[in-house]
This record gives C-alpha cells, sequence and structure tokens, in this order.
C-alpha cells in the first residue's frame, strides 16, 4: 500500500462515528406465591405493554407448590414448581403478545401484556 492510501485510510478511520454503547436492559421483577397471586412490575407498576428489547426479569419465586413461566413470541423460560427463590433472566422481547402462568395453577394465576 501506498503512503497516500495509508494515509487516506488512517483519515477516514477518524471520520467514522464511534460505535454507541449498548443500551443497559430494562429491569422488570416477576413475584409468584407465596398465595395465589402472581405480578411481573416494572419500577413497581403492573407491566401491561411493553416496547421490543433487551430485559433483565428478577424472578423472585416465593413458594414451592407455584412457578413462574413466561411465554411469547420465541419466548419459553419457566422455574421449576420444586425451585423457591430468586433467578435472574435475561430475554429479548419481540412484539406480539406474552403470558405469565403458575403452570399448576393457571386457571387463576396468570397475566398477559403486549410489546409493540
Amino acid at each position: 500500500m501506498t503512503r497516500f492510501a495509508l494515509a487516506a485510510a488512517a483519515a477516514a478511520a477518524l471520520v467514522l462515528p464511534a460505535a454507541a454503547p449498548a443500551a443497559p436492559a430494562t429491569r422488570l421483577v416477576a413475584t409468584v406465591g407465596p398465595g395465589s397471586n402472581i405480578t411481573l412490575t416494572k419500577a413497581g407498576k403492573k407491566v401491561t405493554k411493553l416496547r421490543p428489547g433487551a430485559y433483565r426479569i428478577t424472578v423472585r419465586d416465593r413458594s414451592r407448590s407455584h412457578n413462574f413461566a413466561l411465554s411469547g413470541p420465541r419466548l419459553r423460560r419457566a422455574t421449576t414448581v420444586s425451585f423457591s427463590g430468586t433467578r435472574t433472566w435475561t430475554v429479548t422481547l419481540r412484539r406480539g403478545k406474552h403470558t405469565y402462568v403458575c403452570t399448576p395453577h393457571a386457571s387463576f394465576m396468570r397475566g398477559t401484556f403486549v410489546v409493540r
């Protein structure tokens, strides 16, 4: 490569904008149990709609008789029924309807939200 070509390449590299840092994942909190309640919240408020993107979900499973299962477009995650404790998931939510349930009690322990 000639000196001119090297200088031109170096100058072009200085002009290109640096890539923007990735935005941190939005935090959500999922809670199931100890009674027959199941929730998904963002900043303490019930989630009804979200934007597509990366989310960090802290799952607080407070009973060995429940689990927290989340499903939606290209997404299926769950804790086990015998588990009690905290798990953290990083997920990508895509446009569409999402459902969260306690699998053994899905008829009355469930919620939905939409990603638009």
